[in-house]
């Protein structure tokens, strides 16, 4: 079996049927199933009870989650940076290269190959569900759910910061991008800024320029396909080496790292850094971008 989960119920909700409790807790419906058919079930203070039973206030609640299926990679003895990891979470800081899924094109040599090669090496098993999705040359951190309930918990406590080299040298200070994104033509990877795109917010803050070129700390606020790279594009200042939007090709890849990352877990609030990667650092210092600024 999986951990162990344990609510208290206040006395205020005294009466209120058990599934409603555990939905408030952010408990999902399948998950509530799950437990209820292959798991051990609910207790209340020790006494297995049913999802219609009726709380008396002041009780633990608590269950056990049910096993999942491993996650079918094949584990990979690659390197690997963990940022962080409890019961609950893990966050892996992702090299630009590095795809996080595998694909027909690139079945071997992702994240997920690394992270089961990990499990593998300390005599684990588990799944790899990342909640945030980094394009393959996009680096920085991944927050990884480790199981059922964390994987509908977290997404909604989370928050990430990207740093960007965009070309063009950007007035200081904050801004946003507030335009719809949707597939360009017949395209399946290239999206574009259109009338019928879905809605998308990027909210940003240049931190530095010189040298032809902006260092930019950048806040999607919807999480649209290559959102922060169409947006930067469609202002006129295409990131570094992004060929496929307009970028110069000073860098073999988008300069676009995600550096910081936030989310309320269980052991309180979690707040991560990881440093400018050394390509980008070394077209910042060309460039004579201050980093100091982060």
């Amino acid at each position: 079996m999986g951990r162990r989960l344990t609510f208290g119920a206040a006395s205020c909700q005294k009466g209120m049927p058990l599934r409603d409790f555990l939905r408030q807790q952010g408990v999902t419906a399948s998950l509530i199933k799950a437990v209820k058919y292959r798991g051990g079930g609910f207790w209340a203070d020790g006494r297995p009870v049913f999802t219609d039973y009726r709380l008396q206030g002041g009780e633990k609640i608590s269950f056990e989650l049910p096993p999942e299926r491993d996650t079918s990679v094949r584990p990979q003895a690659l390197p690997l940076q963990i940022a962080y990891e409890d019961e609950e979470a893990v966050v892996l800081d992702k090299p630009a290269g590095m795809a996080v899924h595998p694909t027909l094109t690139a079945p071997e040599g992702t994240l997920a190959n690394a992270w089961m090669g990990e499990l593998q090496k300390r005599g684990e098993s588990g799944i790899f569900r990342p909640l945030n999705r980094l394009d393959k040359n996009t680096s920085g951190l991944v927050l990884c759910a480790r199981d059922a309930f964390a994987a509908a918990l977290l997404p909604g406590k989370c928050q990430k910061w990207y740093l960007a080299i965009a070309g063009g040298e950007m007035p200081l200070g904050s801004g946003k991008i507030d335009a719809p994104i949707g597939r360009a033509g017949d395209s399946i990877i290239r999206r574009q800024v259109c009338r019928e795109g879905k809605p998308s917010l990027t909210e940003y803050r240049v931190l530095a320029s010189a040298g032809g070129y902006s260092l930019v700390q950048v806040m999607p606020r919807t999480g649209r396909t290559h959102q922060i790279r169409v947006h930067m594009a469609w202002i006129g200042h295409p990131l570094a080496g992004d060929t496929l939007y307009g970028g110069d090709e000073v860098l073999p890849r988008h300069a676009l790292h995600c550096g910081e990352l936030e989310f309320w877990g269980m052991h309180g609030q979690i707040r991560l850094k990881s440093p400018l990667p050394e390509d980008m650092g070394q077209l910042a210092q060309r460039a004579g971008l201050c980093v100091k600024t982060l």
